[in-house]
């Protein structure tokens, strides 16, 4: 067997390999990651089984694809070269299909975080406070204090 037949195969069982170990530990360390995101086990396992058959799919097709080399592979450098330069770009797909993936679930969380903020109104008030000094208002009649005098109780809130 020649050169680029070696690299052929040295590169399906590297790119392979790194397909299967990378996939693997996305799904294992992952399925926490999607526990929070969806708030629901069985949807966050239904989501890890679709998201590797997904990346199986995604980066072996693209190992398939990327395999051919138009030119001749003279001798071994070249082929350790070529062989390089493809599981290398092999590397960087599976960055960047891992990246988006935590980038899009990252945006779905957020977005379902907000939805139940905005579902919880906030608090009411328990009572009110009495302004720290500075001239007191006087009722509409003008005759006295609005408020409590100091030493007096403030009045209940109204409930």
């Amino acid at each position: 067997m020649d050169a680029k037949v070696w690299m052929y195969l040295a590169y399906l069982a590297v790119s392979i390999g790194l397909t299967v170990w990378v996939a693997r530990a996305l799904s294992r360390n992952g399925l926490v990651f999607l526990e929070d995101v969806f708030a629901d086990k069985r949807l966050a396992d239904a989501v890890n089984s679709l998201l590797v058959v997904g990346f199986y799919l995604l980066n072996l097709g693209y190992v398939t694809v990327a395999m051919k080399e138009a030119g001749p592979v003279g001798d071994t450098s070249q082929a350790l070269e070529q062989l390089s330069m493809k599981v290398g770009l092999v590397l960087l797909v599976l960055g960047a299909l891992h990246f988006f993936n935590v980038f899009a679930l990252g945006r779905y969380r957020r977005g379902r975080l907000r939805q139940q903020a905005a579902a919880h109104p906030p608090l009411a008030p328990v009572g009110y406070l009495l302004p720290q000094g500075g001239p007191r208002p006087v009722n509409p009649a003008g005759s006295a204090p609005a408020g409590p005098t100091p030493g007096q109780t403030p009045p209940a809130p109204p409930r």
